[in-house]
């Protein structure tokens, strides 16, 4: 019998969450985990951030896996965030609730009061979490423009930005999605935005729906422009009409006689589209080609020293190898042959040992890199360690660009059949920063993801500018990230807890990377191939 297994989305909302920030309200996060047995948790999904509230309501949903037969114990953390670091450690913990997703299934909404710990309660916070079962993989794709909204601010124009919002079967508005503030303009236009159409309107072309156009004030009390309601049949067709929805605001259309609008809001394009999985291209026979790029530079330190990042423990192992291994487990399973190019930079070779090389085979055969699995690199990492000697400086660019080349030729194939993985384990002393964040910048355009995890005690904060969550990242000339891309961990954080827990963090955002990289392009997953009939 097939498993009883269905998607299940969670919406969620707080209120009265406690103020950590001096002069200002919190930036809350929540987290999901799930339950492993024991007392370990596996982390499952993050919510957006939102900035200096004490009421969020996030748009960002929390999909998981509803198996009925099995009691699936859920944990829901709320964080105020004060950095960009991905680790949550450092961050002032709101409150949390511990619950099963049959509980939230059942009553299909549960609120719960919010505990720092086991009968301690997190002041008066609450948290609100709403279950829905995904059974479309349909999206509706949407950009949405204004003009001549109210001027809100005193020494500027306005600030807005979109909030969409759809009824619960209790009657009550839920946000479903919320656009970025486009800053100082009464005339803006949105990013084009995808979102599942069960999220934005339970699947109902027909369905009320509720938008906001609001400006956006950084102590949090946003001002409201206007509001009008719609549905997805009516914004379908508004794009081709060129309809314009008046954006009413209801209090000063009581108070002004002759009121019209304060703006109006209008579809500058609108389309449903199939929105594909990260399985539905694994099992259409999308490969996952992973490379490995390893530090060989001088301060790692001299390998032979106790002290050094390279020194091998009595065990065999040391922080490069069991990053390697964590994560090398993992994407192996997607890569059917199992032979994985492997390189090293930042070492003199032999036998001359002249300049140091930023781009060399671990495995000393330039004409065929590739290692036969992750034993493989670990053996050629072993073997080639004692006759390398560390130098510099550290170039990353060289590497990038090679791998992105081979990910430029396969993209020349307009099929969904492969994207490419590039591991760098680095102590983190990058020296080419701008040549790398030129590489990254083409790449971005490429089906290439880079992982990087950082070794060893380095500040890494030229690392965490790399990883462009905030979609900051440009480069020289000022040209920004197509896409996010990049991926950094520093391993020191993973030290002490089990091994999955480092590939989970490292390649968390891979499956989202990749389906975003075919749909940018308008790729299909491949269809998959029938099996061959059995003699």
């Amino acid at each position: 019998m097939a498993d009883c297994v269905s998607k299940v989305e969670l919406t969620v909302s707080c209120s009265n969450l406690l103020d950590k920030d001096v002069g200002s309200k919190s930036d809350p996060l929540c987290v999901l985990l799930q339950g492993t047995g024991g007392d370990k948790w596996t982390e499952l999904g993050r919510t957006e951030r939102l900035m200096n509230t004490d009421n969020p309501s996030f748009s960002q949903r929390l999909r998981l896996d509803y198996n009925f037969e099995t009691v699936q114990n859920l944990k829901l953390g709320v964080y105020d965030i004060d950095n960009k670091s991905v680790d949550l450690g450092d961050d002032d913990y709101l409150g949390g609730v511990e619950l099963t997703l049959g509980q939230i299934v059942a009553s299909k909404s549960v609120s719960r009061p919010l505990q720092l710990k086991k009968g301690k309660p997190a002041g008066k916070g609450t948290i609100t979490v709403t279950a829905e079962e995904i059974k479309d993989n349909r999206a509706i794709e949407l950009e949405m423009e204004a003009k001549k909204l109210d001027k809100k601010d005193m020494f500027g124009k306005s600030d807005p930005f979109l909030e969409f919002f759809k009824q619960g079967t209790d009657g009550k508005w839920q946000l479903v999605h919320r656009t970025e503030v486009v800053k100082n303009n009464l005339n803006p236009t949105w990013k084009k935005f995808a979102i599942p159409l069960q999220t934005f309107c339970s699947s109902d072309l027909d369905k009320t729906l509720k938008v906001n156009c609001s400006d956006h004030d950084s102590d949090g009390s946003h001002d409201l422009i206007g509001s009008f309601e719609t549905k997805v049949s009516e914004l379908l067709k508004a794009a081709d009409s060129r309809t314009e929805f008046d954006c009413v605001h209801a209090e000063k259309q009581k108070k002004k006689k002759g009121y019209k609008n304060s703006g109006v809001v209008s579809v500058k394009s609108a389309k449903l589209m199939t929105q594909h999985s990260f399985l539905d291209f694994v099992m259409g026979g999308c490969q996952i080609n992973f490379t490995v790029g390893i530090d060989f530079t001088g301060s790692n330190g001299d390998p032979r020293s106790p002290n050094s990042l390279h020194y091998m423990s009595t065990d065999g192992l040391n922080q490069y190898l069991t990053a390697l291994w964590s994560v090398g487990q993992v994407v192996q399973d997607y890569d059917t042959d199992k032979f994985f190019p492997a390189f090293g930079f930042g070492a003199k070779l032999p036998p001359d040992y002249q300049a140091a090389n930023h781009e060399f085979a671990l495995n000393f055969n330039p004409s065929n890199p590739h290692c036969q699995g992750i034993e493989g690199i670990v053996e050629a990492y072993r073997m080639v360690l004692p006759q390398l000697r560390l130098s510099g400086p550290t170039n990353f660019s060289p590497i990038i660009n090679h791998v992105a080349s081979i990910a430029a030729t396969a993209a020349q194939t307009n099929s969904a059949s492969q994207y490419y993985v590039l591991l760098i384990l680095t102590d983190g002393e990058i020296t080419d920063l701008d040549q790398t964040r030129d590489a990254i910048v083409r790449a971005s355009r490429l089906p290439l993801s880079i992982i990087i995890i950082g070794v060893g005690p380095a500040d890494f904060k030229a690392m965490e500018l790399l990883d462009g969550d905030d979609g900051v990242l440009r480069s020289t000339t000022g040209e920004a990230i197509t896409r996010d891309i990049v991926q950094f961990v520093p391993f020191r954080q993973f030290e002490k807890a089990p091994t999955a827990s480092l590939a989970q963090s490292v390649l968390a955002e891979v499956p989202n990377q990749v389906v975003s990289y075919f749909k940018m392009r308008g790729l299909e997953p491949l269809k998959p191939q029938a099996a061959a009939p059995k003699s």
